[in-house]
């Protein structure tokens, strides 16, 4: 059924509601799809860095008995990264590499990161999200499932020529050091993240 306003959708009383539009959309849907009794799975985890509206749809999912479902998007290893800071006295820190044109419209984009390489971020992933509230919605997801987005510390790099995405996410604590390197030529492998999401939530073998 084709829905064209949000009240539309949420009539037919989903179960799930997979969000893939933006941190704005994601404030915008969550709680009323879960009053609705609708369950989310969201690529916009950058929504979540704010810590009040995070507060606000927990509370809110567990009064309604759903749930909301954070997808890795292009990066990935959530369990050892809550793994490990379960385990205590973590530290965390994430980098991504773009190509300059992914950076075009930003507050850090000029033409000189045509041809010269260079760091345009560097702070913690509630900082980044604020100024890239589209790119680095993976920086918040691995944030969230560790140190929390104050303690992620984040950097960006911008290199000539560079296509696709960078995600590299570091966690250590006394006894375990864990590197998630992936790299991804396009946005594809966010959307198959949703897709494994969805088989995990129904299939009676699950993988974390």
């Amino acid at each position: 059924v084709a829905c064209t306003t949000p009240e539309d959708l949420l009539a037919l009383k989903p179960d799930y509601l997979v969000e893939a539009a933006s941190p704005a959309a994601m404030k915008e849907f969550a709680l009323p799809a879960l009053k609705n009794g609708t369950s989310i799975v969201t690529l916009s985890i950058g929504a979540l860095a704010d810590t009040a509206f995070y507060q606000e749809v927990m509370e809110t999912a567990k009064a309604n008995g759903m749930r909301v479902y954070i997808v890795s998007g292009a990066t990935g290893g959530f369990d050892v990264l809550r793994t490990a800071s379960l385990m205590g006295n973590a530290k965390a820190k994430f980098f991504n590499e773009k190509g300059p044109d992914a950076l075009k419209g930003t507050a850090v984009y000029d033409e000189t990161l045509q041809t010269e390489q260079r760091v345009v971020f560097s702070g913690n992933a509630t900082e980044a999200i604020a100024m890239f509230p589209t790119k680095v919605n993976v920086a918040v997801a691995a944030s969230l499932a560790s140190v929390g987005p104050e303690n992620m510390e984040m950097s960006m790099q911008s290199t000539p020529g560079f296509v696709g995405d960078t995600q590299r996410v570091e966690i250590k604590n006394d006894q375990v050091h864990a590197v998630i390197d992936v790299y991804s030529a396009t946005a594809e492998i966010a959307g198959w993240s949703v897709v494994n999401t969805l088989l995990n939530i129904t299939s009676p073998i699950v993988f974390f």
